[in-house]
């Protein structure tokens, strides 16, 4: 069934008009038509199905709304750490590691980061982020998006963390230990993932003093994009819900 985002509140009963881009992808993409089932969700957690009332050039209006109390956020709570990488592999991280069920993102700005954005270029970037994060619930049947923060220098991230009580590891080839090896957290994760390049050997020891476990995944070197996805995989299958 087609699921489309709604800015919150979105109502439990009665009736709602899709928003202008969803309407679009509805009517133009979809190419649904009166009579058709379909759900909403506000990212907030909230749901509903209901059916396609009216259609007609940019007005889509869905009535009939019912609401669904469907639960699928993992019971493991994760901030995903990344550094930044070009613009298609961040969308691509970005994506996967909404499907994978983090809560929380935080793009980093490193010292071997390809990407570099300007203060102008910041806002759009995040609303380009949060237009994914809005495509991958859509697809993934969650109904509460991740929040991604605007991007930081490592450094000044690094001594935010510092006395987070939190449990914190950093992925690097030469990890002194597996996620296997670790207690199960009792509370929030943060996963920290480098850019194409790497950590330099300042931000690597700057994460260790703030607390952060070095765990190397597997006896081969991946890439930044591979390593976000088989981390956020590992986390959920350790102590997620891929139980």
């Amino acid at each position: 069934m087609p699921r489309f985002y709604c800015p919150p509140p979105i109502p439990r009963s009665g009736s709602l008009e899709l928003p202008p881009e969803a309407a679009h992808h509805a009517a133009r993409v979809l190419r649904l038509r009166e009579g058709d089932p379909v759900q909403i969700f506000d990212g907030l957690g909230n749901q509903g199905h209901g059916v396609i009332a009216e259609l007609g050039g940019k007005r889509v209006v869905i009535s009939g709304i019912t609401a669904i109390d469907i639960d699928r956020e993992s019971p493991l709570k994760v901030l995903l750490a990344q550094a930044l990488t070009s613009s298609e592999k961040m969308d691509w991280v970005l994506q996967k590691a909404t499907e994978l069920g983090v809560t929380e993102i935080q793009p980093l700005a490193t010292e071997r980061s390809v990407a570099r954005l300007s203060a102008e270029r910041i806002e759009k970037r995040i609303e380009h982020w949060q237009q994914v994060a809005i495509s991958a619930c859509e697809q993934c049947g969650r109904s509460t998006l991740p929040q991604i923060y605007a991007p930081m220098d490592i450094m000044a991230w690094l001594q935010k963390m510092r006395e987070m009580p939190v449990s914190k590891y950093i992925l690097l080839p030469e990890g002194a230990t597996s996620l296997p090896a670790q207690a199960k957290p009792q509370g929030k994760v943060v996963l920290l993932i480098g850019a194409e390049g790497g950590f330099s050997q300042a931000e690597s020891d700057s994460a260790m003093h703030c607390g952060f476990t070095s765990i190397r995944m597997g006896s081969r070197v991946l890439r930044t994009e591979t390593a976000a996805v088989a981390g956020l995989a590992a986390l959920q299958t350790l102590w997620g819900d891929f139980q």
